[in-house]
């Protein structure tokens, strides 16, 4: 597995070392692991809705053209 170096200011080590029960590697590699899914989420969210947009607005042309088709033929039939 590979390694991950960080840099912390001193004075935060120093109030670090006074929780020594504490696992900060292991508390970290679990943040960074919530906070990569959570933007692999929203990634795959953004994709989607943008997916979703292009298949609503092509709805939406479609539906301007069935709607202009329709009043052109309602206009021959004298309505």
């Amino acid at each position: 597995m590979p390694n991950l170096t960080v840099s912390l200011p001193e004075e935060l080590k120093q109030k670090m070392e006074e929780f020594p029960e504490i696992n900060w590697s292991a508390l970290i590699k679990r943040y960074v692991e919530s906070k990569v899914n959570r933007l692999v989420w929203k990634e795959q969210m953004l994709r989607q809705l943008g997916a979703e947009r292009e298949f609503d607005e092509e709805a939406l042309r479609i539906g301007e053209k069935i709607k202009q088709g329709v009043w052109e033929r309602l206009k021959k039939e004298g309505w």
